[in-house]
């Protein structure tokens, strides 16, 4: 069989996949795992989302407490952010106000879950929140469940519940293989935040 062949069969499976997809509906995707890139490619889906003209809002849970190129590119184009800007959990030290802030971040990502003006949400490191307890799993999830058919929502962070991963219309798994900073290379501006 020539290449030429190979490709049409290959074209004629692929054509066939794509007619048999009618469904439009609004996804939940999960981005997950220890690997480095979940909340770049969440963000990226947001620059995606609004270069097509829809409406698109991220709450972010533990960053936020430095400079975030996407959050200065972002906010610049309308989308709204709700930030927990706490840092990260082993800074604060205190689960009383890490709670209280995650709270205050779920409570205008509610809101925005329940817009049906909003095309799309990201709840980047949510995970997190859940494993935590600093958010109620059942609560989440209802609300997620709850939100408007047409709108999507992005979920980012390690060690995705099952629950949440079974929810999921698309789950992807980042590995990591190698990290510049494991050999002891600091975080850089404009690559890494």
């Amino acid at each position: 069989m020539s290449h030429q062949q190979r490709q049409q069969k290959l074209k004629e499976k692929v054509d066939a996949r794509i007619e048999a997809a009618r469904e439009e509906k609004g996804l939940l995707l999960v981005l997950t795992g220890n690997g480095k890139g979940k909340s770049t490619a969440a963000f990226g889906t947001v620059c995606r989302a609004v270069g097509h003209g829809l409406k698109a809002a991220v709450a972010q849970f533990i960053k936020g407490s430095w400079d975030c190129g996407e959050r200065n590119l972002l906010a610049g184009h309308g989308v709204p952010f709700a930030v927990m800007a706490t840092g990260f959990t082993w800074e604060t030290q205190s689960r009383e106000l890490d709670t209280a802030a995650a709270q205050t971040v779920w409570h205008q990502a509610k809101a925005w879950l329940h817009d049906p003006g909003i095309d799309l949400v990201v709840l980047d490191e949510l995970t997190y929140m859940l494993s935590y307890d600093y958010l109620d799993l059942d609560e989440v999830l209802n609300a997620i469940r709850q939100r408007p058919a047409r709108q999507h929502v992005i979920v980012t962070g390690r060690g995705a519940h099952r629950r949440l991963l079974e929810l999921a219309d698309t789950v992807s798994e980042v590995r990591s293989v190698k990290h510049a900073f494991d050999a002891g290379i600091k975080a850089q501006k404009g690559l890494d935040y």
